[in-house]
């Protein structure tokens, strides 16, 4: 006698709810809305910088010009500002300044360039003649702090990055936005 295998009845498959798939329309509105949305990006970038220099208001820094050369980049002026390195009895907030911390530094025209004349946590009211420049403090010691506002760098054409360098004191034009974007215009040998 054989013995015949037992046959169990078969478990019920297991139903599983597939995620709804997208009709190709809805793949094409997403795809026409993800390139309409990098493109105005693009667009805004370009325009808020052509608006900083045309609405901004311009004032000259002295600087002098540190490194010229970035082997990826190609040639560009690192520029070490006047308004870099402040003393510490400029700052007006309530507390110290921290590293990172956001600083509003109030400008004034002098001897054919902007000095500073104190620097605030907050915003401060500038009169028609001063201008408020935007930065973030780098490092603070006992008697000052070092501010970085982002125009460090100034890319030149290649091979004037060395010629540059040479140069001991140079004039920067900034354009600075009423809404507190800061822009270099242009750079010049000071006199």
């Amino acid at each position: 006698m054989s013995e015949q295998p037992t046959i169990l009845p078969a478990a019920a498959p297991v139903q599983l709810n597939p995620l709804p798939e997208l009709a190709p329309a809805q793949h094409r509105r997403w795809l026409q809305l993800l390139v309409a949305a990098q493109v105005l990006f693009v667009l805004g970038v370009a325009v808020a910088g052509y608006a900083t220099s045309a609405l901004g208001k311009s004032v000259w820094l002295r600087t002098a010009p540190v490194d010229p050369r970035d082997l990826l980049y190609g040639d560009y002026v690192r520029l070490n500002y006047s308004i870099s390195q402040l003393p510490g009895h400029l700052w007006h907030g309530a507390e110290l300044p921290r590293r990172q911390q956001a600083a509003y530094v109030l400008l004034e025209p002098r001897n054919g360039s902007y000095e500073a004349i104190g620097v605030y946590a907050e915003k401060p009211e500038a009169q028609p003649n001063q201008a408020v420049l935007r930065g973030s403090v780098q490092d603070v010691w006992r008697r000052g702090l070092r501010l970085r506002y982002g125009l460090e760098r100034y890319y030149v054409p290649e091979d004037m990055g060395r010629e540059i360098e040479k140069r001991q004191s140079l004039r920067v034009q900034v354009s600075i936005a009423p809404w507190g974007q800061a822009r270099i215009t242009k750079v010049e040998v000071a006199p």
